[in-house]
């Protein structure tokens, strides 16, 4: 064959070459743009999905929440915690809200935010503050909430007209707490640790029954969990347990240990961080448990007892609520039948 009948079938060849390259990389690309786009597809639907079935409540948006506040006026404020500013506000059809709006300095965020949307969605009992609704639009995160008249346990239990509240309501108060406590740990779809119980995040309502409320850095127990160590410690001093204050490990009994001291709070009228007796150095916990092994428990009571009912009760099982062992502490079902 003639050399230059050689380099023409070299040169169709090349090109055939690089005709079948440029095809495969074409195809290649176009396949793997396909399992690039499933791909995405599935993931946006899954969290669509997720999303759909994890928040369950009314998305507000920000003109009517501000309407409903009066554009978040100072006026309006009605309380504050680690979240935020909580303000009062009223919807156009006349229902009363509550509305807790994060703040640009909250010692809570995004995350709380998200845990407190999420989780209280699920939850449904009458002793659990009813989240009526959201808002999340640019840097504003805010929750809605029923309206409590009556606002936060601590303002009625620390004054000294007994007449407020009397023992009898402050024994149905308990009541109800754990109520709301044994349907968060046992009942509930989601075994539920709250681990931030106190006073100022108990509500009451227009006839004083009580609600617990703020669920930011509540956490839910899967499968056989019933214990879960963390770095990262958070609540309050004085209601945390000491194995969670100490060593980060928290269980339905750590919110056990905080019922106790908040009973403990409710019986004598005295704060647990504010405690101070002038004949002993111990704290407020010291100071009961001195006083029962003496027989002084009623010594305990900051109100009128016109009936004994279930005072010694209570302070019986506040003791066993707030050993330093987790394992001898009671369930909150054994608390429930004090």
């Amino acid at each position: 064959m003639h050399p230059s009948e050689l380099g023409s079938i070299h040169k169709l060849n090349k090109k055939k070459r690089v005709v079948v390259i440029i095809t495969a990389s074409i195809i290649s690309g176009l396949l793997t743009l396909g399992l690039l786009w499933r791909f995405t597809w599935k993931t946006t639907n899954r969290r669509r999905e997720r999303k759909k079935e994890d928040v369950d409540v009314p998305l507000f948006n920000f003109t009517t929440v501000a309407t409903a506040t009066n554009k978040f006026s100072p006026a309006n404020v009605i309380g504050a915690g680690g979240f935020g500013p909580v303000y009062k506000g009223r919807l156009c059809n006349g229902q009363d809200i509550a509305v807790k709006r994060l703040s640009k300095n909250s010692r809570q965020g995004l995350e709380e935010f998200k845990n407190e949307v999420v989780l209280i969605a699920k939850l449904q009992h009458k002793n659990l503050v009813k989240l009526l609704g959201y808002c999340v639009e640019g840097d504003e995160k805010i929750l809605i909430y029923e309206y409590m008249p009556n606002k936060s346990l601590d303002c009625f239990i620390f004054e000294q007209n007994d007449t407020l509240l009397a023992w009898p309501k402050r024994f149905d108060i308990i009541i109800g707490i754990v109520r709301g406590l044994l349907y968060l740990h046992q009942d509930s779809r989601l075994q539920v640790i709250h681990r931030d119980l106190k006073a100022s995040n108990i509500l009451l309502d227009i006839n004083l029954n009580p609600k617990i409320s703020d669920f930011g850095l509540a956490r839910t127990f899967v499968g056989d969990e019933s214990e879960v160590k963390t770095d990262r410690v958070v609540g309050t001093y004085g209601y945390m347990s000491p194995e969670y204050a100490v060593d980060g490990r928290f269980s339905v009994k750590s919110d056990v240990f905080s019922m106790g001291v908040l009973m403990l709070e409710i019986v004598s009228a005295m704060k647990i961080r504010k405690f101070f007796h002038p004949n002993h150095h111990h704290n407020l916990l010291g100071h009961a448990w001195l006083l029962w092994k003496e027989g002084k428990a009623l010594e305990l009571s900051g109100v009128s007892l016109n009936s004994q009912r279930g005072i010694l009760s209570v302070i019986s099982t506040l003791e066993a609520d707030v050993t330093n062992r987790p394992e001898k502490r009671p369930k909150m079902i054994s608390v429930a039948n004090f």
